[in-house]
């Protein structure tokens, strides 16, 4: 297990839904009335698809007749007009502001267009390296969004930070080689998902330990 107090980080990439923000309850709402239309309970597959592109998502319901590109637009644009309940995570603002702007990254699942209203409706800052669906052939939890992040930063993917809260996204953070840390907050009780794993922002502080390096801390939150 990594105790972060002992590392140093040269990149932090962060997802964007459950991690910098929530916006779970307006998903929830979205797939709900889609999920309606075919006689489905988007209770039954939507924690499961949290972190993962919504063309991969209808994919894997393998529903008879459907395109998943025609499907995923329509979601897209009912996620789009929908930003009711959209805030940012307790502290995320404020320790994004600390970060080197050219050294974190987004790496978000949604369209770019989704990730820019919903960054600007939490009120938060859209970095100069935003990876988004269109960005990658193969989404969470493959690894190369991830690795796309870091070259883009340009640095190595062994030396970032991976801010992460869903099971996919958390899987592809560990297989590119990242450190993962899983931000809890958008999910209540699940405060044991992982080793570095904390509720929020709120208490976690950046210190540059060398001209290229920068180490976080969290006093009594994070577990090794």
């Amino acid at each position: 297990m990594t105790n972060l107090s002992d590392c140093s980080f040269a990149g932090f990439l962060f997802d964007m839904d459950g991690t910098l923000l929530t916006s779970i309850e307006a998903s929830k709402r979205v797939w709900g009335r889609w999920a309606a239309r075919f006689g489905l309970d988007a209770a039954t597959f939507l924690p499961n698809a949290h972190g993962m592109q919504v063309r991969d998502v209808i994919r894997l319901l393998d529903l008879p007749g459907l395109d998943p590109d025609d499907e995923a637009a329509a979601i897209f644009a009912a996620e789009l007009a929908d930003m009711d309940g959209v805030t940012a995570i307790p502290g995320a603002g404020s320790f994004l502001t600390q970060l080197p702007a050219d050294r974190w990254a987004i790496v978000t699942s949604a369209p770019r267009a989704l990730a820019l209203r919903r960054l600007d409706e939490a009120g938060l800052p859209v970095p100069p390296v935003l990876i988004c669906a269109a960005d990658v052939d193969r989404g969470k939890p493959d690894p190369s969004c991830f690795i796309l992040a870091a070259e883009r930063l340009g640095v190595a993917i062994d030396q970032c930070l991976v801010f992460e809260d869903a099971p996919a996204g958390i899987l592809a953070a560990e297989r590119s080689g990242a450190t993962v840390v899983v931000i809890t907050h958008a999910h209540p009780g699940r405060d044991a998902v992982h080793a570095n794993g904390i509720g929020d922002y709120t208490d976690l502080s950046l210190e540059q330990t060398s001209m290229e390096s920068w180490r976080v801390s969290c006093p009594g939150r994070a577990r090794s």
